[in-house]
């Protein structure tokens, strides 16, 4: 038998950084996000010769193991073996012989939640064949608790939760890692008017959003007023959006997006740079009415909202920093496993 699961990656368009611990815990989080059909993918064959083998397509990494119990965390497709790990100490209690491979429609550090995706992935592979009883919630709840507790990676809880459930969510973080997720029934043609004018810019760059996401989490701790304001205001950003989708006012996301973009940059430094400011600089020259840096921030993905068939005019103006617009639609259907 082969076991595979795809789970699909995310566009944040509210709310981004406010459902990273402390801010969440002390004055609780809101992010608005929406799934795509860009996907993390995993397979797992089971083999009866006592061996593991984890392969990454996207890094070109492979590695052999005896089976163990605990594979040893050493910087080397830690993701593939943090999860394993958890899986034989929560479910099996014994080692298990199999060939676990992976692959991402989205580079590692782009800003559309590929690590956490992948987690969501490679964990439905694994109930799918063990036949884990594991709920929307628990799903999410044990790749958060993968990446963020026992692999101790710097990071937020949406990403997790929008890949289980799919489709466009208004999220609630409260404190003890409480997390509520509201499905939102947006018109098609709402969401068909979104994808549209919504363009989708991958910059040819890539950050490690642990660094950002740490001096996020120090300033909170600090008490730095500059930086909790700026989360207030991003949390707003996320309760106007939910609004506005909701009831059609299309043509205000841009100004939604450009409010949160605004304060998103007062939240921790090198979330912008002036690769970054350029690029937005030119795209609103060019017609758009407001974007943000998809993620943590520092380079990956950037997302302009394009009104009036302006869209066009915005891609051909981002062609001179070398990037590329990346065509998508949105999707509703989170994690998906499936047995041959």
């Amino acid at each position: 038998m082969i076991y595979r699961s795809k789970a699909p990656l995310r566009l944040g368009l509210g709310g981004g950084g406010t459902d990273v611990a402390p801010y969440s815990d002390l004055f609780g989080g809101a992010i608005l996000n929406a799934t795509i059909n860009l996907y993390a993918y995993a397979t797992i064959i089971p083999r009866d010769d006592g061996k593991i083998v984890l392969h990454s397509w996207d890094k070109n990494e492979r590695y052999e193991f005896d089976s163990i119990e605990e594979l040893p965390i050493n910087g080397e497709l830690d993701l593939l073996r943090g999860i394993y790990n958890r899986v034989v100490k929560d479910y099996t209690g014994k080692a298990l012989s199999f060939e676990l491979s992976t692959r991402v429609d989205a580079p590692p550090g782009s800003g559309l939640g590929t690590s956490s995706t992948l987690v969501v992935a490679i964990l439905g592979a694994f109930a799918e064949w063990l036949k884990l009883p594991l709920g929307e919630y628990d799903m999410a709840r044990l790749a958060y608790e993968v990446e963020r507790v026992d692999l101790n990676m710097a990071g937020g809880k949406q990403d997790q939760y929008a890949a289980t459930f799919g489709g466009v969510n208004y999220m609630e973080f409260e404190k003890d890692d409480k997390v509520i997720v509201n499905p939102l029934r947006i018109r098609p043609d709402y969401l068909n008017e979104l994808a549209f004018n919504l363009v989708l810019y991958y910059t040819e760059t890539s950050r490690l959003s642990s660094k950002i996401i740490e001096a996020q989490s120090k300033n909170v701790n600090d008490k730095n007023e500059k930086s909790i304001e700026a989360m207030h205001k991003l949390k707003e950003q996320a309760k106007r959006m939910k609004e506005t989708l909701l009831q059609g006012n299309i043509d205000k996301i841009g100004k939604i997006l450009d409010f949160g973009w605004q304060h998103k940059k007062q939240m921790a430094a090198g979330i912008t740079n002036q690769l970054i400011d350029d690029i937005y600089s030119a795209a609103i020259s060019a017609g758009a009415s407001g974007g943000k840096i998809s993620g943590a921030g520092g380079g990956g993905f950037m997302i302009f909202y394009c009104p009036n068939n302006s869209r066009n005019n915005v891609i051909k103006a981002l062609k001179k920093f070398g990037g590329d617009a990346k065509r998508y639609e949105f999707v509703n259907v989170g994690l998906s496993t499936w047995s041959l």
